[in-house]
Order: C-alpha cells, then sequence, then structure tokens
C-alpha cells in the first residue's frame, strides 16, 4: 500500500503564516487535504493572497490576526477559527519576534531577550492554553513548534535568540509527557538556514560559507521544511511526540 499525506477532514493553524516558511507550510497543509487558518500579525495583504491560493486549491481557509504573546487575542482567534472551520486538529507554532541585531550577552538589550521569551515560550504556553482542549475533548491532535539549529549550535552572539528556543524546547517537552495519554503528539521541527522565496528573488541561494559544514554540502529549502511538519501532523506520525527534528542537513545532529 502506498504511503500519503492525507490531512483530509484536518482543521490547520499556522501562526506567523505570511512568513518565509509559513506561506509554504499553510499551502502544504492545503495540498495534502487540510483546511487551513492564516494567522498574520502585520501582512494582512500577504495573508489575503494566500487565503485565495488555498481556496484555488478546493480547501476551506480563513485569515485570523492575533498577537501570539496576549491570551485575549488568542481567544478571540480561536473563535474566528471555531465559527469558520471548526476546532483546529494541528496548531504550528511558527510567528517570530521582531528581528533584531545579534550580539554579544554583554552588548545583547534586556527587551531582546523578553521579546524572544513572549514570542517562543510565551507563544506555546498561550497556545496550548487555548488549543489543546479541544484536541482532548477529540481525543487527536497535532502540536507542532518550529524550532531552530541554532538552539543546539549556541554560537557567540546568538544568546537571546538561543534561550528563546532553548526555553520553547523545555515547555513543549513537557507539554509532550502532559497530553500523550489523549492521542496528541507534540513535536518540534528545527531548520537549518533555509533557501526560501525571498532568496530565490535575491539570488542568494548559495552560501559556501555555510554549506561547507554541511553534511549534505547544500540549504535546505522551505517546502523541506514543509514536508517534514506536514509528515509530523499526518497519521504516519502517530507514534513520534517529544522528538526536536533537525531539517538542517546533518549540519546538527542530536545525540543518544
Amino acid at each position: 500500500m502506498a504511503l500519503s499525506l492525507d490531512l483530509k477532514k484536518r482543521v490547520a493553524l499556522v501562526t506567523g503564516a505570511t512568513g518565509q516558511l509559513g506561506r509554504v507550510m499553510a499551502r502544504t497543509f492545503a495540498q495534502c487535504g487540510a483546511d487551513v487558518a492564516i494567522h498574520y500579525h502585520s501582512d494582512r495583504s500577504a495573508a489575503e493572497t494566500l487565503l485565495r491560493e488555498i481556496e484555488s486549491l478546493g480547501r476551506r481557509a480563513v485569515v485570523v490576526h492575533a498577537d501570539v504573546t496576549a491570551m485575549a487575542s488568542l481567544s478571540t482567534m480561536r473563535d474566528q477559527i471555531t465559527a469558520k472551520l471548526g476546532a483546529p486538529d494541528i496548531v504550528v507554532a511558527n510567528a517570530v519576534a521582531q528581528i533584531f541585531p545579534w550580539t554579544t550577552v554583554l552588548e545583547e538589550s534586556e527587551a531582546d531577550y523578553e521579546s524572544q521569551f513572549r514570542t517562543c515560550v510565551m507563544q506555546n504556553v498561550l497556545l496550548a492554553k487555548v488549543f489543546i482542549p479541544a484536541m482532548v475533548t477529540k481525543g487527536w491532535g497535532r502540536y507542532i513548534g518550529i524550532n531552530t539549529e541554532c538552539a543546539m549550535q549556541m554560537m557567540p552572539t546568538q544568546s537571546a535568540y538561543v534561550a528563546g528556543k532553548r526555553g520553547m524546547d523545555g515547555v513543549l517537552r513537557v507539554l509532550a509527557r502532559e497530553v500523550g495519554r489523549h492521542a496528541i503528539t507534540v513535536n518540534q521541527v528545527a531548520p537549518g538556514w533555509t533557501i526560501s522565496d525571498q532568496d530565490r528573488v535575491n539570488k542568494t541561494e548559495r552560501r559556501p560559507e555555510y554549506e561547507t559544514n554541511v553534511p549534505l554540502a547544500r540549504r535546505g529549502t522551505d517546502q523541506e521544511v514543509a514536508n517534514a511538519v506536514a509528515f509530523l501532523a499526518s497519521d504516519l506520525a502517530t507514534f513520534i511526540t517529544g522528538a526536536f527534528v533537525p531539517v538542517c542537513g546533518g549540519n546538527v545532529m542530536p545525540t543518544i
């Protein structure tokens, strides 16, 4: 029997769905048969474009706005999604904080650490509180956090970003233990330095200084990241939970 990623009758929420990786995840969910809630923070135009694309694939979709670090905002978003599509079966925590300059621990501002904590840690805490109860009721659910290879590298100037992502890792591993008895899996996908539409436009797909250290000798693509997310969301991954899955060509390798 051929294997397929069949997400028909599922509802997927992608936070930060208008971002470079998020848009491909949302599109991939629709291609696998899921209906999609498209979350955005500031770029409604991009969200509307993605909505039309998903609807052209024959799937239902809704555009929703929320501050992913505010419980009231997420609760309102949940109600909007549920009214239009039903309660999400799949939640992907992909939204990121505003870009900030990476610098040393001694020079990084307190605000940068706080923004990473809010976006990486509290986004996941609040999304879990808002969306997992419905998964418990259904007896099925998929929660997927988008982490980063940087969480394992811990290179100079990465401290604020790494602190947020490692905090996120701790929350989601504990969550996996807490909700597993309800047939809810909680996993993380950790991309490397990924080729996106922005690279294709700017002709920056090749980064020899990075690729030379990657065992597969290239950068991954946004579609390869989305493929891993879709797999973890599917019934092919029913017995995988608490995993941290690097999608980086072997640039980092979790050890045993």
